[in-house]
């Protein structure tokens, strides 16, 4: 059964995702658009983007959705080259599309596909979308599925090939103060994990005058035997690599370029959390912007207090970058995003962009003359310290069920070593403790597996914490990779 979840559809290659539910995707998609353009021609007119990543079976899948929405008579633009789904995004925001699709199952293990579907603007599908989709594919039959043969679409023009990467890339750098990178002849080390921002990153990153090497950009569709998330784990080469070569900085993206990680000049892995509050530090006090932040259950709370040192407010959402998007336009903020390294700012696309964030950091870093650690300390010495840690744990259907009625129908907690001050059932349950520290329990996603975070000013009262919940939960003593 298909069931969109926070970064939509994700499933096992060969198991769910294959082509006869592709298709039904596929089909929902267009039934929902021919719906939509009853009301509003535009919809229609205006037809859809398709793109996709490097993993095993996108390419064909994507042919395979643009057949079936091109035979409903919708016409539809599909990127011709791989391509990072914030420039999927961008896309769909500059051609003000209504609708588009992503095949992606973005940092999950190789042996997932998945699809992602954005809506206008450049931002990810609401619930209400998704579940419309949902809906929409439990009355079709399969004999109703229309399709039409891809180069028939293409010849009669109702499928067009199309190449925005040029607009995207100069978009981004009219966002960046490329004259102060250019001073700094920075050298940057990149691993785009197999993934799709090798061409992006080289492309801004040269243009600025940084010089560029790359680690792990051929095309595997097993990412190298490794998770496509670019972690203090997946990262261990690249942070070897920036030590031993005397690099500046080193990048690391996510299997489709939405999320982002940083390697110091000292081989030191930089939390996305750091990430986010280096920025929105940056954006308001180097940068003289305003505006709020937007983050999601789990991630920093040093955000709050960077926000109120500079009269600016917090606001917390559930896990899913459409929850930030969303709150970032009805509050206005100046930068949203996630613990799993996911970012956006004002202006910019409604989506998370490793490509941009990566490019903004390297600004960040020319415009202060600064080292990533030495604002880090500067961060830490204003609001103290926020040391966060992070345990997943796989589970059958059966102990999910256990963990659920636990946790929210009879609503049990442990006995915690700290005063709790509130609790919180708005994604998982969140408990917040009156020495500002905290921790959640809560159901992925995208994957099998229950997350445990906890924060504090300490990394030893942090997993203190999380014992404290994992023990309750009796969830084991190996969590998964």
């Amino acid at each position: 059964m298909v069931k969109f979840g926070t970064g939509g559809w994700r499933a096992i290659i060969g198991d769910e995702f294959v082509k006869s539910n592709i298709l039904l995707v596929a089909q929902a998609v267009a039934n929902m658009m021919i719906e939509d353009g009853k009301d509003n021609p535009d919809v229609i007119e205006k037809g859809i983007i398709i793109g996709y990543d490097r993993r095993f079976l996108s390419d064909m899948s994507a042919q395979w959705i643009a057949e079936v929405i091109a035979a409903n008579d919708i016409p539809v633009r599909i990127i011709d080259k791989i391509a990072p789904t914030p420039l999927i995004m961008f896309a769909t925001k500059e051609l003000d599309n209504y609708y588009s699709i992503a095949v992606t199952a973005s940092h999950n293990p190789a042996s997932y596909n998945g699809i992602k579907l954005f809506t206008r603007g450049g931002r990810d599908a609401v619930e209400d979308v998704t579940i419309r989709v949902e809906e929409l594919m439990a009355d079709i039959n399969p004999e109703d599925i229309k399709t039409i043969d891809f180069e028939e679409g293409v010849e009669s023009g109702m499928i067009l090939k199309v190449n925005p990467f040029n607009d995207y890339i100069d978009t981004i750098l009219t966002m960046i103060n490329t004259d102060a990178i250019r001073e700094k002849n920075l050298k940057i080390l990149v691993d785009p994990m197999f993934g799709v921002s090798k061409n992006s990153l080289q492309t801004i990153l040269l243009t600025a005058r940084c010089e560029v090497d790359m680690i792990h950009e051929r095309h595997d569709t097993t990412f190298g035997g490794r998770m496509p998330s670019p972690t203090a784990d997946t990262l261990a080469r690249l942070a070897n690599m920036v030590v031993e070569k005397e690099y500046d900085l080193g990048i690391g993206t996510d299997g489709d370029a939405d999320r982002l990680g940083i390697i110091d000049e000292r081989g030191n892995f930089i939390h996305p959390n750091d990430i986010l509050a280096l920025l929105y530090y940056y954006l308001l006090k180097y940068k003289g912007w305003e505006g709020d932040v937007v983050r999601n259950i789990a991630t920093t709370h040093l955000l709050d207090a960077i926000a109120e040192d500079f009269n600016q407010e917090c606001h917390e959402v559930p896990v899913g970058f459409k929850h930030i998007s969303s709150k970032m336009d009805e509050s206005e903020a100046l930068i949203g995003g996630e613990s799993s390294g996911g970012l956006t700012i004002r202006g910019h696309i409604k989506g998370k962009d490793g490509i941009f964030a990566a490019s903004l950091l390297v600004e960040m870093i020319c415009v202060t003359g600064k080292r990533l650690g030495d604002m880090l300390e500067e961060i830490y010495g204003k609001y103290g310290y926020f040391q966060m840690v992070e345990y997943n744990y796989s589970f059958s259907p059966d102990k999910k069920d256990e963990l659920y009625d636990m946790l929210f129908t009879e609503k049990k907690l442990p006995e915690f070593p700290t005063e709790i001050d509130k609790v919180s059932y708005a994604d998982g349950v969140k408990v917040y403790f009156k020495d500002n520290s905290w921790v959640i329990a809560r159901f992925s996603g995208t994957e099998p597996l229950v997350r445990i975070f906890a924060e504090a000013e300490s990394e030893e009262k942090a997993v203190e914490l999380s014992k404290c919940m994992i023990n309750f939960l009796g969830l084991g003593d190996n969590p998964s990779q």
